[in-house]
């Protein structure tokens, strides 16, 4: 008698819990997702229906609704109010990523300090230090207050716990993948915890009218470590960027529902703790008594906010077959472009048989096109050995055929260049309104910006052994 052959009705079926696919066996790794221990079985769909249950909350028409109930409360930290959109929304839950190191901890310890008073406690749960240790820095930055409360817990079921005892108005949890639930299975970390332990917060937060910050991990490329899901439960997500040999620090909105995403709040990481800096252009200046040259300043967008930026270039004679091409704080494939648009459209030959360095001050990164006038005029003047007019900025988009292109927000950053005292500005044609008092030079192509510079003394000059009749 022939063996009976399974019907497909009979073979177990297994499908990804994270974005759907489906496969006929087991296996650890989705092959779609890449996602790791989401493969799981499961059989015919039943049929299920839902009974309508009791209305606890009758629907309003949204005029009557309280828009109270969602009034930001300050953080007493004015850079972060302005990155949330006016502060913490009670029931908020705000997830804050960055980097090791960044200061992430740091600002949010002094955050709990100035948020505390005799109306809303503030719940500070480390799951990655001790408590003495938290203690230490809280002294180093004077983030000492009786309404501030510190505990040390890795259990979800405990931090709940502590809820229901201190009755916290702001809840800190450092970080949420430190934190497990004794009912799931997997370790600290793993995708079903991250889920359990902010689905639990989550409902927690909502239920008390209660804010949560939540510290995130990154991965080795910046994305926020953890399922995608997390990111989509909660209110607000918080990029904590800068670079940890500089001093500034830079908290970016990722997603905000209680305001914008294109605010960026600058601090200033030192010592003493974290302080956040109303006028942050100063850290990216240098001031001298004499222009040098190889230098331009610009006036970068970090969001809303205008910055000015200072670009240096050096460029010195090669000593191997393959010149250098060094960055810091620029991209490296706009500045070889600039020096393409340099070489052919401002028939500068001296750059590409020579080593060029170039960067930023102050560890800013300047990353948007409008930059590409200062780096190109940067690179110029460290060519002819020539500095630029003192007081001026550059700013605009260079294409490659040498034009100059219009970027946005032009009168904002000729407004914040001449707040600073700069009184002269190179920029694409029509700008707009500009400032009393400040001139403006409208170029159209590379070759009129370069007009600028003075004629180089150096290279006129001769050289040694020469007839100087």
């Amino acid at each position: 008698m022939a063996a009976r052959t399974k019907t497909t009705k009979d073979r177990p079926s297994y499908r990804c819990t994270e974005c759907g696919w489906q496969t006929a066996k087991w296996l650890g790794r989705c092959s779609e997702c890449q996602a790791w221990g989401t493969v799981e079985e499961y059989g015919a769909p039943a049929v299920r229906t839902t009974a309508p249950g009791r209305v606890t909350t009758s629907a309003l028409p949204i005029g009557q609704v309280d828009g109270r109930q969602a009034t930001a409360r300050s953080t007493g930290v004015p850079e972060l109010d302005r990155v949330l959109g006016g502060g913490l929304v009670p029931g908020a839950v705000v997830l804050v990523a960055g980097e090791p190191g960044v200061g992430k901890s740091t600002l949010l310890l002094d955050v709990a300090a100035k948020a505390a008073s005799d109306e809303h406690r503030t719940l500070y749960i480390t799951g990655e230090e001790s408590a003495s240790q938290v203690r230490l820095r809280a002294d180093r930055i004077k983030a000492i207050d009786d309404h501030l409360y510190l505990a040390a817990e890795t259990d979800l079921a405990t931090i709940l716990g502590h809820l229901d005892a201190v009755k916290p108005s702001l809840l800190i949890l450092d970080s949420v993948q430190t934190v497990a639930s004794p009912e799931i299975d997997g370790a600290p970390g793993g995708m079903a915890q991250v889920r359990e332990v902010a689905g639990a917060l989550i409902r927690a937060s909502k239920e008390r009218a209660m804010s949560t910050l939540l510290v995130g991990h990154v991965t080795k490329d910046g994305a926020i470590a953890g399922p995608r899901l997390l990111e989509h439960l909660v209110d607000v997500v918080l990029s904590f960027e800068g670079d940890r040999h500089a001093r500034l620090r830079l908290v970016r909105g990722v997603k905000n529902r209680y305001g914008t995403t294109d605010e960026v709040g600058c601090f200033e990481l030192h010592d003493e703790g974290i302080t956040g800096l109303a006028d942050p252009s100063g850290l990216f200046l240098t001031r001298r008594a004499e222009a040098v040259p190889g230098t331009c300043l610009t006036v970068t967008l970090e969001g809303r906010r205008p910055l000015v930026a200072e670009v240096q270039a050096l460029t010195v004679d090669s000593q191997i077959p393959s010149p250098r091409r060094t960055t810091s704080g620029l991209e490296t494939s706009r500045v070889s472009m600039m020096l393409a648009v340099l070489e052919q459209r401002g028939r500068i030959s001296a750059l590409g048989k020579r080593d060029i360095y170039s960067a930023t001050v102050g560890g800013v990164k300047l990353s948007e096109p409008a930059a590409d006038l200062a780096i190109a005029l940067a690179l110029a003047s460290a060519a002819s050995d020539t500095p630029l007019p003192k007081n001026l900025v550059a700013i605009g988009e260079v294409g490659l055929a040498g034009e100059v292109r219009r970027v946005t927000g032009v009168q904002r950053r000729l407004s914040e260049a001449h707040r600073l005292g700069f009184t002269h500005a190179l920029v694409p044609s029509d700008p707009g309104k500009i400032p009393p008092g400040m001139k403006v030079l409208e170029v159209a192509d590379i070759g009129d910006a370069l007009q600028v510079l003075p004629r180089s003394r150096k290279r006129d000059a001769p050289r040694d052994g020469e007839d100087r009749r």
